[in-house]
């Protein structure tokens, strides 16, 4: 890898008007290694609540902002955020207290050291390493099944596909066409990447699960997407 890396750290935000400035102070906080520049991009999916207001002044502290017109959720934001981003390699951040962005560095690290195009996440809880707090039955149980049977089509032996953290050089994005509007850019980001034949690596992060009435927004709707996504990638080259 080069001396100096640019690493886009893409959020895409939707009704977080209680959560945007703590999370954002985070990810502006963390300390990288030296060479590492970086890019924050928000992408506010058409907020109803005062978010898109909140996110005013961090333009001003150097954060590129856009809001959509309407809303078209979490992939379509990415889609956008994508778009505009100019580093070597790009990451999401979910602009919640679920994943911590502490842990960026370490994601990024095998990138660093030349290892990787690519990095997974993977929550301690699915790991099932170390202390950390508890995921709810049915979501433990059906994104080990999605993270599964996605593996069998991708041949990747991920522990945890719906992690929201992944990291990508941009050279390897930017060589796939991202379709999925909603949560289902998680499989079709990781089918059509394992496509490309990356080298892939795995990394444990913190998550520490919100509820529905903290802001939670998947829902079963979403799995049973994910489930079509895979089918519909894993067998079809769109």
């Amino acid at each position: 890898m080069p001396d100096t890396i640019k690493l886009s750290i893409v959020i895409p935000v939707y009704n977080e008007e209680h959560y945007i400035d703590a999370i954002l102070e985070r990810v502006l906080a963390v300390r990288f290694q030296p060479g590492v520049e970086l890019e924050h991009i928000v992408v506010d999916d058409h907020s109803t609540d005062r978010t898109w207001e909140r996110l005013q002044p961090w333009a001003e502290r150097g954060f590129k902002l856009k809001r959509h017109e309407v809303n078209g959720g979490k992939g379509a934001a990415l889609h956008t955020g994508f778009a505009m981003a100019t580093g070597d390699v790009i990451t999401v951040q979910d602009a919640d207290f679920e994943y911590s962005p502490e842990e960026l560095p370490s994601v990024l690290q095998p990138i660093l050291d030349g290892k990787a195009d690519v990095v997974f996440g993977a929550r301690t809880s699915i790991l099932r390493t170390g202390t950390h707090q508890v995921m709810l039955y049915w979501h433990s149980k059906i994104n080990e099944f999605l993270t599964r049977y996605c593996n069998m089509f991708s041949n990747l032996a991920l522990s945890d596909m719906e992690c929201c953290y992944k990291m990508v050089r941009t050279e390897f994005l930017r060589k796939i066409v991202l379709r999925e509007k909603r949560f289902g850019f998680e499989p079709e980001f990781t089918l059509k990447i394992a496509r490309l034949h990356p080298r892939v690596w795995q990394v444990p992060v913190s998550y520490a699960p919100r509820s529905y009435e903290e802001g939670k927004k998947i829902n079963w709707k979403d799995g049973v997407s994910a489930l079509r996504c895979i089918i519909q990638y894993g067998l079809f080259r769109l």
